[in-house]
């Protein structure tokens, strides 16, 4: 049943889901078209919106193309390349790679959602290099569908946000601590039973062997030696190019400050501490600053569809909040709410909230000034509500192809090769997240 439901939604989706540069210009005009509808902007002032925000995602985008960059380039490094390998190496069959992937990706997003995202696509290429009669789409997308658990793991922005001082929400509900969200029973029952339930999932879709699409062997080919041997005849220029030891040099910057970061903030694992780590591993195993250019350039190829398609989604993200459309969304369904249903509701808003705006903050700033009052003012659990929030983004993400961006381009592939598998996963997925915020 499992495969015929993944089967049927490959099938819409590869009929109607539009490249994601055109989903992100569709639903700039949709929301545009809402904007002027429902709020009392005019259209000259939904274009300004639009414009105004366009850049606001410059430096958020950045970091995600670090994100994709230096994991790209760790992960082409020959000691993980041969971890990976070693590891890949416990699945024999098709249906031991897709499990294995699966529970690796949502392990690794519940402790940083950069992390796995990056880590998890290298992973399944590797897997599909070693079981080649295995279903390459499949593969990819059971590394994507690991970041069904990020917003119930570490790296959580909205319940680390809500404990943190000077938050939005700080003056009208007050802190929220992590011991009311993160380590709560449902939350932990949510994440740990994503973790368990996705690779059995993932197995139940594996098509048929005879349905089995091949992989072009390009996409799993191994990328070409970074390293480099000089000869007597280099010179300065090109020996100091190939240093050791201003590789160890930098290494060693990074691992002190990391050192010292953690030792007063903690475990403090954010984009830029992630992506420290990366820079920091990676030049050390690829041992030469210019081995290291060697295998970042290479990896940049893959970074397109970010630094086009954030700008479109910051766009959009400011003329939700600010025509006041987030908030007649939610309150659509804030205002039908008891205090049992509360937590549903504000899920199921930030679901469809997270069409227009899939980020985790960006859910806090526009939902969060209607969703906690709400809840405040009716009785319900402030922590749970918090958590709804990040719960509705983080399962939406199974249909909405932004955050498939870095896993695609580490896979080569396009999003209607595994968006029918995670529409599939939000429909199994949605069942957990429903019983645990109604239920606990």
């Amino acid at each position: 049943m499992v495969n015929a439901i993944a089967k049927f939604f490959t099938n819409i989706v590869n009929r109607f889901l539009p490249d994601p540069l055109v989903f992100a210009i569709l639903l700039t005009i949709l929301v545009f078209f809402l904007g002027i509808t429902m709020t009392p902007k005019s259209p000259l002032d939904m274009v300004m919106l639009w414009g105004n925000g366009f850049w606001n995602l410059l430096g958020f985008a950045m970091q995600m193309a670090l994100v994709l960059v230096t994991g790209h380039a760790l992960a082409s490094s020959s000691p993980v390349k041969k971890g990976m390998t070693k590891l890949a190496s416990i699945a024999k069959t098709p249906a031991q790679g897709v499990m294995l992937v699966s529970f690796m990706s949502a392990v690794a997003c519940a402790i940083n959602w950069g992390f796995g995202l990056v880590v998890g696509a290298m992973f399944a290429r590797e897997v599909a290099r070693r079981i080649p009669k295995s279903d390459y789409r499949l593969l990819i997308a059971s590394a994507y569908m690991g970041f069904l658990t990020w917003h119930g793991g570490l790296s959580a922005s909205i319940p680390l946000v809500a404990a943190t001082k000077g938050n939005p929400m700080e003056k009208m509900v007050g802190l929220i601590p992590i011991s009311e969200t993160l380590f709560t029973p449902y939350n932990i029952f949510i994440t740990v039973a994503l973790i368990i339930m996705l690779p059995f999932l993932t197995r139940m879709m594996m098509p048929k062997e005879s349905e089995v699409i091949a992989v072009d062997p390009a996409l799993l080919q191994d990328e070409a030696a970074v390293t480099r041997e000089l000869g007597d005849s280099a010179t300065w220029a090109e020996k100091i190019e190939e240093s050791r030891l201003l590789a160890l040099v930098v290494g060693g910057f990074g691992i002190v400050y990391l050192g010292m970061y953690f030792s007063q903030k903690g475990f403090d694992l954010n984009v830029n501490t992630v992506n420290l780590i990366f820079l920091t591993a990676g030049i050390l195993l690829h041992k030469t600053p210019m081995a290291y250019a060697r295998a970042i350039t290479m990896a940049t190829r893959g970074t397109s569809g970010i630094l086009i398609q954030f700008p479109f989604y910051a766009g959009i993200q400011i003329m939700m909040e600010h025509s006041g459309l987030g908030g007649i969304i939610t309150n659509w369904f804030v205002d039908v709410a008891t205090k049992e249903t509360f937590p549903l509701m504000a899920f199921f808003s930030s679901a469809l909230v997270n069409f227009a705006v899939p980020s985790g903050g960006g859910h806090w700033v526009i939902q969060g000034p209607f969703v906690m009052p709400a809840a405040q003012a009716l009785g319900s659990d402030l922590g749970k509500a918090a958590m709804a929030i990040a719960y509705g983004e983080a399962w939406m993400n199974m249909a909405q192809p932004f955050w498939a961006l870095p896993a695609l381009a580490i896979a080569g592939l396009g999003v209607r090769d595994i968006m029918g598998y995670c529409v599939t996963a939000l429909l199994f997925s949605g069942i957990i997240f429903i019983v645990g915020l109604h239920f606990f």
